[in-house]
């Protein structure tokens, strides 16, 4: 009797994707997959030089100086060559040479960005890893022992982009080469997977085509023009958490885009933050050598203070929450950019508390508690809670010592008063303070951080900031900054993929469509929409004339939640048959008994 082979498992096991910096044995695979790529590519390309080959968070990249661009031919070859590599079994050598004797074997290739990467390196002896007996590149590691431990159906090489030397758009360009590298042939046909799905949900392509938003190449790249659609998903985002937000006591408030440079000089933000602001903008030359003119705000924190400081308060006053949905601007590189998700105009959901000391601790918990209350509302439960703190040997942070204590003792406490999870991160502070960062994990196990809450005793102090205290002494108050969205526009970028571009009814732009069979039946569809956005519904009618077939298909590529067809029984019986994105054909129902479901499924933010 033949035998059979066993049925399929009903819940296959889920196969985990770690980034680099999570698992060090993939740290070692990935950068040594990088040296085997470079040295492929100068063994069939000996004119490229090489610069430098970095992990990243799912593989590796290396850039080269190569006087002819890179095709698909061309990955494929150092590929088939890099497996020739690998099967080799060549040991990975360590070597440490002094800094005289690296730039003699430097000068004897010729390569001269190896120069410049030797003048960065500071400490002694140099470190050089070796391939074999054939290629060397200058590295600190760390790398496996030998090419045998690296799996050649675990890797792939996967696009070359441009890059410049040193990320200066004033020298060389230069070829990027990106691979992936796994500990398994399972991990990487995974990873191909979940790179297949990000293109299917891509906001870009996704925004595109449910007409939510536009780049234009006249505006300038980073800077998303909203369509009418696309408007309507932020105005409801907005109105949900100003809602919110009245309901806790928040104050609305309105700030210009531009201000004085000496603002954010006070602020530190110039000092600190420079090279993510936009040029300043001076009357003349003796101003701009004077450093005095107007800068588009990267930050609405310093103009919040000022609306603080333009009265005295009293401890009774306290705690001041003021809340702005800000546009704020910030000179982020062209290659950084990436569609909603790294913009350089957007718009936070941007709240500034001043509280007393003693009231730190409370609404420091207040404002989690706000942050979780909007992932619930959105269905974004799979996150984590990251406590960012400064690093103690860098210097980019201002501010006392014990200032900076105290704040970090404030969130640890807080957290730990709520029992909440959460993992630390020295060195990811801003510069002013220590923040509690939310990471959430999309569909596709990829991270984002969104909502934010940050403890800060710097700012006040800098602006001297004070209330009167019970006993009639000035005091200074503390600050809590505070976003739950993060950004408008990184938010939409993540619930369009999230989502799938398949918004839940209370979001979607265009919640029901009504489908007649004919033009014949237009006046009695008309009439029921009039009816329905009358009750706050957003609602059409499908007037293309295109067979019901086309038309249905229509509202399932516009990802219309609700579509309501419309023939001779419907205008008979002043009913509806209906069809939704969620539950499928639902039959035929009275046209009010479909208003008063539609409207209290919007309201209690359930699908219909």
């Amino acid at each position: 009797m033949p035998s059979s082979s066993p049925p399929p498992e009903e819940n296959p096991a889920k196969i985990d994707l770690p980034k680099t910096e999570d698992s060090d044995r993939l740290k070692r695979i990935r950068h040594t997959t990088s040296h085997v790529m470079a040295m492929a590519v100068q063994k069939l390309f000996p004119k490229a030089q090489v610069t430098i080959g970095p992990w990243i968070d799912y593989g590796f990249y290396y850039d080269f100086d190569h006087p002819e661009p890179f095709t698909e031919q061309d990955l494929k070859a150092i590929k088939k060559e890099m497996v020739k590599l690998i099967n080799k079994k060549l040991p990975v050598i360590r070597e440490e040479v002094s800094r005289e004797e690296a730039r003699r074997r430097i000068e004897a290739i010729q390569e001269p960005y190896k120069l410049e990467i030797l003048a960065d390196i500071k400490q002694e002896p140099i470190t050089i890893y070796h391939l074999g007996e054939d290629w060397w590149d200058l590295c600190a590691g760390p790398h496996v022992e030998n090419t045998a431990e690296l799996h050649p159906k675990a890797i792939d090489l996967e696009n070359v982009a441009g890059a410049y030397w040193r990320g200066d758009a004033n020298k060389q360009q230069l070829q990027r080469i990106y691979g992936t590298a796994w500990e398994t042939p399972e991990q990487l046909q995974e990873y191909k997977r979940r790179k297949q799905e990000a293109l299917k949900r891509d906001h870009r392509r996704l925004g595109k085509e449910l007409g939510l938003f536009i780049f234009s190449d006249a505006v300038g790249p980073g800077l998303p023009l909203w369509t009418g659609k696309g408007t309507i998903v932020r105005s409801l985002l907005e109105n949900f958490l100003k809602e919110e937000q009245l309901k806790r006591g928040y104050q609305g408030v309105v700030t210009p885009h531009i201000a004085r440079v000496d603002l954010f000089k006070r602020s530190g933000h110039w000092q600190n933050y420079r090279e993510d602001m936009f040029p300043m903008m001076a009357e003349d030359e003796q101003a701009a050598a004077a450093e005095q003119g107007f800068v588009l705000k990267p930050m609405n924190c310093p103009f919040h203070i000022q609306i603080y400081q333009s009265e005295l308060h009293s401890y009774r006053d306290l705690p001041i929450r003021l809340a702005e949905f800000g546009t704020v601007y910030r000179y982020e590189q062209s290659g950084e950019l990436g569609g909603l998700t790294r913009v350089r105009g957007f718009t936070q959901d941007d709240s500034h508390l001043f509280v007393t000391p003693e009231q730190l601790e409370s609404e420091f918990l207040n404002v989690v508690d706000l942050i979780l209350s909007v992932f619930n509302s959105l269905h974004l439960q799979n996150f984590k809670a990251r406590l960012s703190t400064r690093d103690p040997e860098s210097d980019k942070y201002i501010g006392a010592d014990e200032a900076w204590e105290k704040a970090e003792n404030a969130i640890r406490h807080a957290l730990q008063a709520q029992g909440m999870d959460y993992f630390e991160a020295p060195g990811e502070a801003a510069f002013y303070g220590p923040k509690l960062d939310f990471i959430f994990r999309d569909a596709l196990e990829r991270e984002w951080q969104l909502g934010t809450v940050q403890v800060d005793y710097n700012l006040p102090e800098r602006f001297e900031l004070e209330y009167v205290a019970e006993d009639g002494t000035r005091r200074r108050p503390v600050m809590i900054h505070r976003a739950p969205f993060g950004s408008l526009e990184r938010l939409i970028g993540i619930l369009i993929e999230e989502y799938a571009g398949d918004f839940p009814l209370w979001l979607a732009p265009v919640q029901v469509r009504l489908l007649p069979v004919s033009d014949q039946f237009l006046g009695y569809a008309e009439q029921v929409v009039a009816r329905m956005r009358q009750r706050g519904i957003r609602a059409e009618v499908d007037t293309s004339g295109e067979r019901l077939g086309k038309s249905i298909r229509n509202a399932e590529k516009q990802k219309v939640p609700v579509m309501a067809i419309v023939g001779a029984k419907e205008v008979e019986s002043e009913s509806l048959s209906i069809r939704t994105r969620a539950s499928g054909e639902l039959g035929s129902m009275s046209a009010k008994d479909v208003i008063e479901k539609v409207e209290g499924a919007i309201a209690d933010r359930t699908n219909f």
